[in-house]
């Protein structure tokens, strides 16, 4: 005699779902309390954009992965690399290191795409050379502010083998018109 293929009983399937919300709402939980902690201790990423060592703001940030195919876009600026598919989601690339007067980033091993976090609401990805893993604010020395520079990469800080680090605003980097407007102006 034939088992029927799905024997359970609504109760049962209820009972799956709760379990299922319920460990849901713990994941998310879990993962509020991992960025809190990121905050609270002053966790910054590190990355190499050309030459420069900067930090990030681990709630900024979204994911890291690795150097994939970029489709050009006509007529945008040089420092707009294009697209990607990163997990399914069309993101655009920016080589941040010739966003910011530096020569156009060279392809290698180790350059890795990473993308902005979803909170900041702009499906964009920086070209950094290498990431360079956590770092601690409260192990550095801040070094005030450069005036000259644009709020968002204005903070400095140097560790303690006396390397200049610069620290980068995402948040504030996706409200600079310049960076919203990759397309070239008609006469450039």
């Amino acid at each position: 005699m034939a088992r029927p293929e799905h024997d359970e009983t609504p109760i049962q399937d209820g009972e799956r779902r709760s379990r299922l919300r319920q460990y849901q709402v713990q994941l998310l939980e879990r993962m509020q309390a991992a960025q809190g902690a990121a905050v609270a201790t002053g966790r910054e990423l590190g990355v190499l954009v050309g030459g420069r060592h900067c930090l990030l703001d681990l709630t900024q940030a979204g994911e890291i992965v690795p150097q994939q195919a970029i489709t050009g876009v006509p007529l945008t600026q040089p420092w707009y690399l294009g697209l990607a598919n990163v997990r399914g989601n069309l993101t655009g690339i920016v080589d941040l290191a010739h966003y910011l007067g530096d020569a156009a980033a060279a392809p290698g091993p180790e350059a890795r795409l990473l993308t902005f976090s979803p909170s900041l609401g702009l499906p964009c990805a920086l070209l950094v050379a290498r990431v360079l893993g956590l770092r601690r604010l409260a192990d550095m020395q801040a070094q005030g502010h450069d005036d000259a520079a644009p709020a968002w990469c204005a903070e400095r800080y140097v560790d303690g083998d006396g390397q200049a680090w610069l620290r980068l605003d995402l948040a504030r980097l996706v409200r600079e018109p310049r960076f919203l407007h990759v397309g070239l102006l008609a006469g450039q």
